[in-house]
C-alpha cells in the first residue's frame, strides 16, 4: 500500500504538546499571552501553533485532562501544539526562544507553569481531507 504525499510530509515533522490549567478569570489574559509568545515560536522556524481552551473536558475514572493538570473547579484546560517542520528546527528554534530577551514577560504568566505538563511527539499517522 502507497503512504498518500500528505503522509510523507507530516512524517517528517515534529510536534511539542502541551496541556495547563487556566484560571477562567485569566482567559483573556492568557490569549494576549499566547498570542505574543506564539509569534516567537513562529519566528524561530515553526510553522503553526494551536491553543486550544477546553470546552468539552470530562472527568474520567482514572486519568483526564484536569487532573493531569491538577486544574481546580475555576480553571479551565488548554491544550496547546506547536508544529516545527523537524525535529532540528525544533530544537535550534526552542534553544533561542529560551535563550531570547522577551522571555522575561513570562513571569507574569496567567497560568501556574508547575502544573504544565509537556512533550515533543514524532507524527506516526497524519490524515487530512
Amino acid at each position: 500500500m502507497a503512504i498518500p504525499a500528505a503522509a510523507k510530509e507530516t512524517a517528517m515533522s515534529y510536534i511539542d504538546g502541551f496541556v495547563i490549567a487556566v484560571p477562567n478569570a485569566n482567559r483573556e489574559r492568557f490569549i494576549e499571552h499566547a498570542k505574543t509568545f506564539d509569534a516567537i515560536f513562529l519566528e524561530f522556524g515553526a510553522t503553526r501553533v494551536m491553543e486550544c481552551w477546553g470546552d468539552n473536558v470530562p472527568e474520567g475514572k482514572l486519568t483526564d485532562f484536569r487532573r493531569a493538570v491538577q486544574a481546580e473547579k475555576d480553571e479551565s484546560v488548554v491544550f496547546s501544539w506547536v508544529e516545527w517542520p523537524d525535529k532540528a528546527t525544533r530544537d535550534a528554534g526552542m534553544e533561542k526562544f529560551m535563550k531570547d530577551p522577551r522571555m522575561a514577560a513570562a513571569s507574569d504568566c496567567p497560568f501556574d507553569g508547575k502544573r504544565m505538563i509537556f512533550g515533543g511527539f514524532v507524527p506516526v499517522v497524519s490524515l487530512s481531507s
